[in-house]
């Protein structure tokens, strides 16, 4: 079950590292060039907002059939691990939204990018006309 998590784990670090390489300044030759390379990238990983959308789903469903221990029955360890439970599932909540949130960044800095290229090239275009 660990792998899972491990995986979106990679997955929002490399979205980060993206989003920081799309947002630094470069010149305009090596700023096309990124976001052109980027753009291929963009597509295939989308599967991540699938894939972190089930993770909500799942989690959901977890909390939801989750044996609660409020009552004074429940052991000290028993209450423990229930909290160390909820921690955990609020920790992953946080790192599905981060992956899905990241990627709308990166496919909003790319939709950027490229609109401002084609208005660029419109202008100069008028500007030769």
């Amino acid at each position: 079950m660990a792998l899972q998590w491990l995986i979106l784990t990679y997955v929002v670090a490399a979205e980060v590292v993206i989003t920081l390489v799309l947002t630094l300044p470069y010149p305009m030759l090596l700023k096309k060039r990124v976001v052109q390379l980027v753009s291929l990238i963009l597509q295939p990983a989308a599967s991540i907002v699938a894939f972190a959308g089930f993770q909500l789903l799942d989690i959901y469903w977890k909390a939801e059939h989750r044996l609660s221990c409020s009552s004074e029955v429940c052991t000290a360890t028993e209450r423990d691990r229930y909290e160390k439970s909820i921690y955990k599932a609020q920790r992953n909540v946080v790192l599905c939204a981060a992956g899905i949130l990241l990627y709308w960044c990166i496919y909003r800095i790319c939709k950027y990018n490229k609109d401002l290229e084609r208005l660029e090239a419109t202008e100069k275009r008028y500007k030769e006309e």
